[in-house]
């Protein structure tokens, strides 16, 4: 069962255990690991790993990390493709709330799967939908 969903850098910094995960987030993970439930990470994420790889913004292996933690069935990180059903629930998010494509694609995978997004970012956290951070 889904948790909640994880944008890009609530995802690295509960991965990497950095510093800047709010305290609320890491209860977050932390509670659905305890209770044996994921947290969902949208594959434009991983888009968005490799281009801040090749921006220099992330360590090489930031990919390659976060890819094993996903493949890891028992890691709370669960990978979630981008469907026409998430498409479709990004209908229902006006893009003057989450003008960027990619923040619109995880608040979206948090709309269908009716869970909340973790995530420091502004424009997620002023919109509807529900947040942890």
């Amino acid at each position: 069962m889904i948790a909640g969903v994880a944008d890009t850098h609530a995802a690295l910094w509960y991965l990497f255990a950095d510093s800047r995960l709010s305290t609320p987030a890491k209860s977050a993970f932390d509670a659905a690991t305890n209770s044996r439930r994921k947290i969902v990470l949208s594959v434009i994420s991983l888009a968005e790993v490799v281009y801040l790889v090749e921006k220099n913004r992330l360590p090489a292996s930031a990919y390659d990390d976060l890819q094993k933690a996903l493949r890891d069935t028992d890691h709370v990180l669960q990978e979630a493709p981008v469907t026409a059903e998430i498409i479709d629930a990004m209908l229902e998010i006006p893009r003057a709330d989450i003008p960027d494509l990619p923040d619109r694609i995880v608040a979206a995978t948090a709309l269908y799967f009716g869970v909340p997004v973790i995530s420091r970012d502004r424009s997620i956290r002023s919109s509807n939908i529900q947040t942890v951070w």
